[in-house]
């Protein structure tokens, strides 16, 4: 995500103290690799989540759900596996999302890509 408006650097913020809430610990925030960027990397136990936070301030064009395109998964999953590559993990991974709408409750999608 990128970080140069406030909307998305709070809701970015609001992921990471959810995530924290949940038990998760922070290990990497705006990762960046050749096929893009992945938000936020977090650990519990031996459960690596790598996470898309995405941020609207309306319902417009079906609202933040559909911001989580299939060109979007595809370049997540790259980039997941580039830095399993650089940082190799012996347990579980998971790709999730952490969706934020204006006026509405976080919403934490577990296994995006499946």
């Amino acid at each position: 995500m990128r970080l140069n408006h406030a909307d998305a650097q709070a809701a970015e913020e609001a992921a990471c103290k959810y995530l924290r809430g949940q038990g998760f610990g922070i290990i990497e925030r705006n990762w960046h690799c050749p096929y893009g960027e992945i938000d936020i990397v977090a650990r519990k136990k031996q459960l690596l989540i790598f996470v898309e936070v995405k941020y609207r301030r309306s319902a417009a064009f079906g609202g933040v759900i559909h911001s989580i395109t299939a060109a979007k998964k595809n370049k997540m999953q790259r980039s997941i596996l580039a830095y399993l590559q650089q940082h190799p993990h012996r347990g579980d991974v998971r790709a999730d999302a952490v969706l934020l709408q204006a006026g509405q409750a976080l919403r934490h999608i577990e296994n995006i890509l499946d």
